[in-house]
């Protein structure tokens, strides 16, 4: 994944994240940890959310992560697609060190497996796009 995509994941803390299942639609905001190798994302939700329910039954996600500006030249964001499911220990253990006041809500805890990252940076040029596609 470049750089610069690492960069500004690495930068940010929130996305969001986006289900259906036949004709529900939902998006919910999460906070995130970003691990690189294999790209994904670690969220924390409750088992009984909407959008938990919706991924139980189609694991699909789409979602963005943007930096918020009025000045074109200065836009950033992430959208992305993947995969959700169950985060494991190792993945359970990095959120909890990254966000130590989440133990106290005893959050469920997931992890998208990103397989495709469309990056739009302005700065580096009007309408300059940088992509990852999951090999």
């Amino acid at each position: 994944m470049d750089k610069k995509i690492v960069s500004f994941i690495q930068k940010h803390h929130v996305l969001t994240c986006s289900f259906s299942h036949q004709e529900v639609l939902h998006s919910a905001s999460c906070f995130y940890l970003f691990l690189e190798n294999p790209p994904r994302f670690i969220v924390a939700s409750s088992k009984d959310s909407l959008h938990v329910e919706l991924a139980k039954k189609n694991p699909q996600v789409s979602g963005t992560i943007h930096l918020e500006t009025t000045t074109i030249g200065k836009i950033q964001g992430v959208q992305y697609r993947g995969i959700w499911s169950r985060a494991n220990a190792q993945e359970k253990q990095a959120y909890l060190k990254r966000y130590p006041y989440a133990l106290a809500l005893n959050p469920k805890l997931w992890h998208i497996d990103i397989e495709y990252i469309k990056f739009t940076d302005n700065t580096l040029g009007f309408g300059k796009k940088l992509e990852f596609m999951k090999s």
